[in-house]
């Protein structure tokens, strides 16, 4: 894989993850419900 490849793909990974994040924020502060991520990180903060 060259350089170039390895920073495309890190920034795609990246940006999916903080749309993910994003997400998960406002699905959990649009409603009174409590979002569900999947992992457990909703529920040690809570």
């Amino acid at each position: 894989m060259t350089p170039v490849k390895a920073a495309l793909l890190s920034l795609f990974m990246l940006s999916g993850i903080l749309v993910w994040g994003v997400g998960i924020y406002a699905a959990d502060a649009s409603s009174d419900l409590v979002a569900i991520d999947g992992y457990g990180v909703g529920a040690v903060s809570r």
